[in-house]
Formats: C-alpha cells, sequence, structure tokens
C-alpha cells in the first residue's frame, strides 16, 4: 500500500532548465496537448510520502497505460493497463496489489479524451511566469484527490505531476530528458501476463 500511496502521490519535478519567461498556457492548451501526447518514455525520480527517493525508466501509452519500473534497490514495477493498477512487489510472494484506474488522480491524463474544461474538473490554474500549474481532480469523485500539473510553453511539455491521494499522502516525480512518439508494445502494460511471467507460468 506504501508503494502505491507513493505512485499515487508522484509529481513530475523540472529536469531541466526552463525558460525564463512564460504566458500561462490556457486549459484548452493543455488539453490539446494531452490528446495528442500518445507515447512517451525516459528516465524518473520519484520523492515519495516520507522523503525517500527513488529512480527509473517510465513507458506512457496513452490512453490509459502507463509502466514504471524502478531500478535497484526498489524492486517495485507499477502497470496501469485494462482499467487497472497493479503494484508489483518481488520481496512478495502473494502477486500485485490491483486497484482501479479510476478511482486515481492519474486516470485523469490517461483518459482517451482529456477536457480540462470540463465543470469542476480543474481546481487550480496558475502561472509563476515561467510555468503553468493545473490541479485537477474527478469532479463526480473529489474524494479520489487531485494531480497537480506543470507544464512549460513554446513548445507544450509536461514537466512534473504532483499527486495528492486520497490517504492524504504526497508523492513527486520528476521527469528527466522524454522521448516522446514511436512504438511501445501493449505487452509493456499487460498486468496478467506480468503476474504470469513472476510466477513462472
Amino acid at each position: 500500500m506504501m508503494v502505491f500511496r507513493s505512485f499515487l502521490a508522484a509529481a513530475l519535478l523540472v529536469a531541466t532548465t526552463l525558460p525564463a519567461a512564460a504566458e500561462k498556457l490556457s486549459l484548452a492548451e493543455i488539453s490539446r496537448y494531452l490528446n495528442d501526447l500518445q507515447t512517451a518514455q525516459g528516465a524518473f525520480t520519484q520523492i515519495n510520502d516520507d522523503g525517500t527517493i527513488d529512480t527509473g525508466t517510465i513507458y506512457i501509452k496513452r490512453p490509459g497505460r502507463v509502466r514504471f519500473e524502478y531500478a535497484p534497490p526498489n524492486p517495485a514495477l507499477v502497470l496501469a493497463g485494462a482499467g487497472s493498477v497493479a503494484v508489483f512487489d518481488a520481496r512478495s510472494n502473494m502477486g500485485p496489489d490491483v486497484y482501479p484506474l479510476n478511482q486515481t488522480p492519474l486516470s485523469i491524463i490517461l483518459a482517451r479524451d482529456v477536457d480540462l474544461t470540463r465543470a469542476r474538473m480543474v481546481v487550480g490554474h496558475e502561472t509563476d511566469g515561467t510555468t503553468t500549474t493545473v490541479t485537477a481532480q474527478d469532479p463526480d469523485n473529489p474524494d479520489y484527490g487531485n494531480i497537480q500539473l506543470v507544464f512549460t510553453a513554446n513548445p507544450t511539455e509536461l514537466r512534473q505531476w504532483k499527486i495528492n491521494d486520497s490517504a492524504g499522502g504526497t508523492t513527486t516525480v520528476v521527469l528527466g530528458e522524454m522521448t516522446v512518439g514511436g512504438a511501445i508494445s501493449n505487452r509493456q502494460f499487460d498486468i496478467q501476463r506480468e503476474a504470469e511471467r513472476r510466477s513462472g507460468r
């Protein structure tokens, strides 16, 4: 559960030099960017709720799929696919912990049609002159928590996110340089296949 909360509380911190100034991005522009983002992969650094730090590789394939491969010594693997989130821990023989994706704030940006202009979805939209930060939640289920997305402009890019989960946990994930586009196999997000592979079947 602790790994899951860390995953849900993840925030993508800016890992490269930011531009000097930028206008606030509109919700329509951010929605367009997310809908156009089909695949991406790259390094990430995750700052957990307890202050510990993990690193690894993230794979995104919209809609609905993401893979967090953690580097040693963290043996965890987190997959989202087929409407579920699965947390694998190599130290456990019990199989993965599985949760509905639609009950996590991450589902907002993995949705097939992202529309941040939807009523009551965005509860914060501001800029510091360099980045634009959007805080979004499921308008029908605000108790699921929220996600804070940080973007830079020219071109529009997602640079960080922070997820505040329903249990009060917060985690930060720092994205390194991302490779956008290209093919990523659906097998990377197959929870059942991964579970069978780990059980030796």
